[in-house]
């Protein structure tokens, strides 16, 4: 398998956890969002992601899959050992809603072209960028913070061995450390999130150990 993704994004970080989780074998081809006047912009790139948007795992027959969840559901359903998912549907559907939560609704208000696009064409301050990061962190991880509370009766997000949604919890609470943001008003969010960094899945995957950190 071929791994392309950039060593900040949270999307290509959630696809390494899972890789590492898994004990894959693959090659990780570096696709730098801020080099070449973006390489994830380049024809070659476009062919196996038309988004231009990171990652894109090719399969080993060859099948090029985008957007990390699917990827993660993927792998999850041919490399079922250790499982990403419960085996009841109402377990899948409460780990689904915690990953969606933090996927669909925190991180795409919060990522990189959000940000280039406030500090850019509409001409705003890096200060103006840091309000709007904080606050939809705030406002994202209050609700995140009441799910895990409702859902998370064990180690982890479900339970008490990582999954899906603690797959993308770590690069989330990553990301809002990394910005500053005051998350002591999360203390399950943090707490489940420091747990999974002592594993070394989580922790070898983490932005500053891959290959194109800066």
């Amino acid at each position: 398998m071929k791994h392309y993704g950039y060593f900040r994004s949270s999307a290509a970080y959630r696809v390494r956890i899972a890789l590492a989780l898994k004990e894959l074998p693959h090659d990780f081809i570096s696709v730098h969002l801020k080099k070449d006047g973006g390489q994830h912009q380049k024809p070659d790139y476009l062919s196996l992601n038309p988004q231009g948007l990171v990652p894109t795992l090719i399969t080993n027959n060859g099948v090029a899959l985008t957007q990390s969840l699917s990827i993660i559901e993927y792998l999850d359903e041919v490399h079922p050992t250790p499982a990403f998912l419960p085996s009841d549907p109402l377990g899948r559907a409460k780990v689904r809603a915690i990953a969606q939560a933090i996927a669909c609704d925190i991180h795409p208000v919060n990522n990189l072209r959000i940000l280039d696009y406030i500090t850019g064409p509409l001409g705003g301050s890096k200060e103006d960028m840091l309000i709007w990061y904080k606050h939809w962190i705030n406002e994202g991880f209050r609700g995140l913070e009441g799910l895990l509370q409702a859902s998370s009766h064990g180690k982890f997000c479900y339970g008490d061995t990582p999954g899906l949604a603690d797959i993308c919890l770590v690069p989330q609470v990553f990301n809002a450390q990394r910005f500053n943001c005051d998350l002591s008003a999360f203390p399950r969010s943090v707490e489940i999130a420091s747990r999974c960094n002592e594993m070394p899945a989580f922790a070898n995957a983490a932005p500053g150990k891959q290959p194109d950190a800066e």
